[in-house]
């Protein structure tokens, strides 16, 4: 798990202000609706092939860690040579074949937890916080090792920082070479990890085609319905805050660990979950992370605020992450029959990597240019619109969704 974030940690807070910034500035000067597909459409075609790549070998064919190995490593090459790349039809090509590469690894990860353990409530959040310790651990080291010098404790998030480097922006491309270092690395890890065959007394033999069942369930479907709203506001913020953390005032060295804030505040929240569910169920607990989305953003657009306020208001993060996309995929293994976990799981991510992030890509885009007036971007009006989205998903699923676990008959 620390692996399985911490390469995907190590370039996405960035890559948005490096493609958005200037030539002069050092970046690539690709335009809104450009960077909505690099990171939004491919990440989406990645997400969709999921079940039908990884999800049909690991559950039919071969061992899951092995698939991992292959995935990752292979990933690992195709990030390092993107990096080397400054035209927008490489940067979208390469970037849908890493994202066939790495989507549905972020399924299979969590598939192998899940084969190995009883209690997935209590012990699945323990074993997923390493992921956002190793998202933490690439996002601060990157940019304190390659980005700045004299490094020293400030007050301000996040908290150490240092004198840039020259030629700063150009040199967020790295984070890419980075990420593939670690990738490469997580590749030759996989095959120290638990032994998980695939099921071969099967009676299903396209599992992915079992897994699409799941949708005769309502409350998988309200669920899905549900993280197609939340997908699409959780993409766009890796779209647009990088960015807008920029025009507020933070460093671009800084911007990385600043966002880190969200991924603390996520292992607190990933420590008590499994009390949570218990306490509150599935239903109240996914509600309080689509409702987190609404708050992040309404500070987030609301102008009168200071800088540091928006940086610490990432700390909402935690309860989104933790309390909606965790608790989803808790939820989608207790529904599915132990053949298709692996498929389920990647059914379940088509949604929140697949559909959401090329709608998300295509909003961003298109809000960025409604709200753009005079050349001057209007951030708060964005935010707001997106809280608003939060808001209209939140409620509809509190009175939608009802629990229909086989343990508990809800």
């Amino acid at each position: 798990m620390f692996l399985q974030y911490a390469l995907w940690g190590a370039w996405l807070p960035v890559t948005a202000r490096y493609l958005s910034a200037s030539i002069a500035e050092g970046g690539l000067g690709f335009s809104g609706s450009d960077i909505g597909m690099i990171l939004g459409l491919a990440g989406s075609i990645g997400a969709i092939a999921a079940p039908f790549i990884a999800g049909q070998f690991a559950d039919r064919y071969f061992s899951t860690e092995k698939v991992l190995a292959f995935l990752v490593f292979t990933g690992g090459l195709v990030k390092w040579y993107t990096s080397t790349q400054t035209d927008y039809q490489a940067w979208l090509y390469l970037s849908i074949l890493y994202s066939v590469l790495y989507m549905p690894t972020l399924a299979l990860s969590n598939s192998v937890a899940f084969s190995h353990i009883d209690d997935a409530e209590n012990t699945f959040p323990k074993i997923r916080v390493w992921g956002t310790i190793g998202w933490i651990a690439a996002s601060w080291a990157f940019p304190m090792i390659w980005l700045q010098q004299d490094l020293s404790f400030q007050l301000m998030p996040p908290f150490i920082s240092g004198v840039e480097v020259p030629n700063v922006t150009a040199r967020l491309a790295d984070a890419l070479k980075f990420s593939g270092i670690i990738s490469m690395t997580y590749g030759v890890f996989c095959f120290m990890l638990p032994h998980t065959p695939p099921k071969a007394d099967a009676v299903e033999k396209l599992a992915f085609k079992k897994a699409f069942s799941l949708f005769s369930n309502r409350s998988f479907l309200v669920l899905v319905l549900a993280s197609l709203g939340v997908s699409i506001i959780h993409q766009i913020y890796f779209l647009q805050t990088g960015p807008f953390l920029s025009f507020i005032g933070i460093k671009d060295s800084s911007i990385g660990p600043a966002m880190t804030i969200g991924q603390f505040a996520e292992i607190a929240t990933m420590a008590y979950l499994g009390l949570f569910l218990k306490r509150l169920g599935f239903k109240k607990v996914i509600t309080i992370g689509i409702m987190a989305y609404f708050a992040r953003y309404a500070i987030f657009g609301t102008t009168m605020l200071p800088a540091w306020v928006m940086v610490v208001s990432q700390a909402f993060h935690g309860f989104c992450f933790a309390f909606f996309f965790a608790a989803g995929f808790i939820y989608v293994d207790k529904l599915a029959d132990d053949d298709v976990r692996h498929s389920a799981q990647t059914v379940f991510g088509i949604i929140i990597f697949g559909g959401g992030p090329v709608v998300g890509g295509w909003l961003s885009g298109k809000l960025q240019e409604i709200y753009t007036v005079g050349g001057i971007f209007d951030y708060s009006n964005f935010w707001y619109t997106l809280a608003g989205i939060g808001l209209v998903t939140g409620i509809l699923f509190f009175f939608f969704f009802k629990e229909q676990l086989k343990d508990n008959n809800a």
